[in-house]
């Protein structure tokens, strides 16, 4: 996922790099039958760690920024703690959101939930709740409540049984005829993305959720305004990819990246 668009024929290089993620470590996939992990179990990766360039301050609320942000750099967890109470109705206390049509937020990489939540500052991401949310927050708050969020743990979820499978085909694998790259090969072979590249965490994410911003972005309307194909590095490739998804693809790899573990 890049500024420039990458030509599509470049998949099969994308699949290579899947593969020999994939290589060195297999994912848990949780589904129902089998054991899931107590409440609260520490989950290997999930704690946040410094990287990406610094984001400049002060931009105004209707551009997007420019850079993507670090709040590794100076957010505070337990300021943001303070300042995520009234993230808790929908998001959950612990950012496991028991509402499927919210995101969880626990282990979600902070580089990730600061750059979205800079979207919803800008209109350039719209939501009719969170636009009005996030335009109250300063940088430093935004940066606060993505490593508050980020030092959750999230807590496993299980995949539909019927669907797991051929989910786990799509994200691992991808489909070359179709120009689909495996997902793995940004979001990592356990769904934890990758910060630096500001690549979002997708283990133990509810599969309602997964479905709906994968069809805004077959649709176009994840991202609004002139520049929405371009709204953030890795936005272009996702549109293109989802594109190119039926329903019943969205439907098997949402359940598989809910039961990650």
């Amino acid at each position: 996922m890049m500024t420039k668009r990458a030509p599509l024929a470049s998949a099969a290089a994308l699949l290579s790099v899947a593969w020999a993620a994939a290589a060195l470590t297999l994912p848990t996939v949780a589904h129902a039958g089998s054991p899931a992990p107590a409440p609260g179990a520490s989950t290997p990766g999930s704690s946040a760690s410094g990287v990406g360039p610094e984001t400049q301050t002060g931009s105004p609320a209707t551009a997007a920024p420019s850079l993507i942000p670090n709040p590794y750099a100076s957010g505070s967890a337990q300021a943001g703690a303070t300042k995520a109470a009234v993230c808790f109705s929908c998001h959950g206390p612990d950012g496991n959101s028991q509402n499927p049509v919210w995101p969880r937020l626990a282990g979600q990489n902070a580089v990730y939930i600061a750059q979205q939540l800079h979207l919803f500052k800008a209109g350039i991401r719209q939501n009719p709740v969170m636009q009005p949310m996030a335009a109250g927050l300063s940088d430093q708050d935004i940066d606060n409540l993505a490593v508050f969020f980020a030092a959750q743990t999230p807590q496993g979820l299980e995949a539909d049984p019927s669907y797991w499978k051929p989910g786990r085909a799509l994200y691992l694998q991808g489909e070359v005829k179709r120009g689909i790259p495996g997902c793995v090969a940004c979001h990592g072979p356990l769904g934890r993305g990758n910060p630096a590249a500001g690549y979002p965490a997708l283990e133990a994410q509810q599969s309602v959720y997964v479905v709906s911003q994968l069809q805004q972005y077959a649709n176009g309307t994840r991202y609004s305004g002139p520049n929405a194909a371009s709204a953030t590095p890795n936005s272009i490739i996702m549109f293109d990819i989802a594109k190119r998804l039926t329903p019943e693809d969205m439907r098997d790899v949402a359940s598989y990246v809910q039961g990650l573990r």
